[in-house]
């Protein structure tokens, strides 16, 4: 799972923050929506957005991620970001860092993922001289106290064991999944906060090691967007060479292995709901010709919170088993608390992935199958020409909603540097300009795979489904009100609907197991 934190403040002090920043944006977003990013040419690690806006955001980005974490050592990166961002400076403890920003109705948040480091904050130009400060000491001159490091020690631990493992079905599967496409040698192949045995013997020298090794000017990339002094990126640059110059990371990321054959994987946890996620690795990330057209598919067959996707159409629509059926072709955590992805999460290899929310314990393997039948149809048949033209449409505009903000606009500024791209919305409109339905056909039959598909589940009665799975049980279902004959003809097919898979291949793993 991506880890996203911000410091805690006062609400009425981010509640404020909220209001500004959305009228800032309603009078900057002219200045600022259609601005190509200004790349510094010298040395090309600034990504700079200046506009007339009030406000100045910040996303301090460094080239390193778990995916730089040593092997029994996992969880480093993350321990290392939260020592930074909520550790205090030298000079500063954390509660007076906090204490100092609520007059400002600012914060300060911080997000890792596989390659890339984030911090990133607003505030207002007037309050920019103080608020820059704070940050630069936590970012070049850390505390790095005892008591903080075994403070957020304890709390990632924690995480992992009550709140991710104990308490969050939906996150639980989606990484689960991850672990399953990228095995424990794969760089990718453990959870972005780590692994409790992992950070259980992991020592302050050790992230005091990380921090030296990988905070480094060859790792840095600024960026700046908002009504910055036309200075004031100089200033930044000549503070953040006090970095030592390091090398750019070096983890090698290549694609994991794929083994033919189906691999479900059932966690065992006390809950009254079965979540699914089904997936598979693919060799397409934002940097490739043919990622319009897969990003095309994933919004057609499931795009995130949307009504009018066909999976959610058939799932919770015309059938009313859970609350949403989404589909990926990027990593999108925490899904179930927000409607948009977050920038930053910049990869080298990506998943196609399929996100069932929970259902009735019941209904659980009817679901799989109907998820498997539909996508199943889907390669089949690919898309119309109407499913494509209005899927195209809609995220011609969407990439409007994805960069609403000056803050987004900086983050998705900063990927397109990652991914050598154009600016991110002039980049996907031009692109899907240029989109025919025979392109998107073709990378369906391409990159759509059924006979590897990579399955998680979370459930109580793991045995029982795991049984069901193998010995292909009919798994008819009930309504609680009628349901159309186009329906319950369907249901016929799908409650008999095959899934292959060797019984060998249908694991169970309890809870207090996973990210162990």
């Amino acid at each position: 799972m991506m880890i996203r934190r911000t410091i805690p403040g006062v609400i009425v002090a981010l509640v404020v923050m909220a209001i500004v920043t959305g009228n800032a944006t309603l009078k900057s977003k002219a200045a600022t929506s259609c601005r190509t990013p200004n790349m510094n040419s010298a040395d090309n690690n600034a990504v700079l957005l200046p506009n007339r806006s009030p406000l100045v955001s910040f996303r301090i980005l460094f080239m390193t991620g778990s995916a730089a974490d040593p092997k029994g050592k996992e969880g480093l990166a993350s321990l290392t970001a939260a020592m930074l961002a909520e550790g205090g400076s030298r000079t500063k403890t954390y509660s007076e860092i906090t204490d100092a920003m609520y007059p400002m109705a600012t914060s300060f948040s911080w997000q890792v993922d596989k390659e890339m480091t984030v911090f990133s904050g607003t505030t207002h130009v007037d309050n920019l001289n103080k608020y820059y400060s704070l940050i630069r000491e936590m970012l070049l001159d850390p505390g790095f106290r005892e008591d903080d490091f075994a403070r957020l020690k304890e709390e990632a631990i924690n995480y992992l064991k009550n709140s991710l493992r104990g308490g969050n079905d939906e996150e639980l599967g989606k990484e689960v999944l991850y672990t399953m496409i990228y095995p424990g040698t794969h760089p990718y192949g453990h959870q972005n906060i780590g692994a409790v045995g992992a950070l259980e013997k992991t020592t302050l020298t050790d992230v005091r090691d990380f921090y030296q090794s990988n905070y480094t000017r060859a790792n840095l990339v600024i960026g700046l967007a908002g009504g910055y002094p036309e200075i004031f990126p100089k200033v930044v640059q000549t503070d953040f060479e006090k970095l030592p110059a390091g090398k750019p990371g070096a983890v090698r990321i290549d694609p994991p292995t794929q083994l033919p054959g189906t691999k479900i994987q059932i966690v065992q946890r006390e809950t009254r709901s079965t979540g699914i996620s089904l997936g598979f690795p693919i060799n397409v990330t934002r940097a490739d010709k043919d990622w319009p057209a897969l990003a095309v598919v994933a919004s057609y067959f499931g795009q995130h919170r949307s009504s009018n996707s066909y999976l959610y159409q058939r799932l919770r629509e015309a059938r009313g088993l859970n609350y949403g059926d989404y589909s990926y072709v990027e990593y999108f955590p925490r899904g179930m608390f927000q409607f948009q992805p977050d920038p930053n999460l910049g990869r080298g290899q990506q998943i196609f992935q399929i996100w069932i929310r929970p259902v009735e314990p019941q209904n659980g393997h009817f679901v799989l199958r109907a998820a498997l039948y539909e996508y199943d149809k889907l390669m089949r048949e690919g898309m119309s020409k109407e499913a494509f033209e209005s899927t195209r449409e809609f995220l011609s505009k969407y990439v409007n909603v994805l960069t609403a903000t000056q803050d987004a606009q900086l983050g998705y500024a900063l990927d397109s540097r990652y991914y050598h791209i154009a600016d991110f919305p002039a980049y996907v409109r031009e692109q899907l300009a240029k989109l025919t339905l025979d392109d998107v056909n073709r990378a369906i039959r391409q990159y759509l795979k059924s006979n590897s598909m990579q399955i998680a589940i979370v459930t109580k009665d793991a045995a029982g489904l795991r049984d069901a799975i193998v010995t292909n049980k009919p798994s008819p279902i009930t309504y609680n009100a009628p349901k159309p004959k186009e329906i319950t003809d369907e249901d016929k097919a799908i409650e008999a609907y095959k899934i292959v898979v060797k019984p060998a291949d249908v694991t169970i793993v309890p809870v207090d197991k996973v990210f162990e």
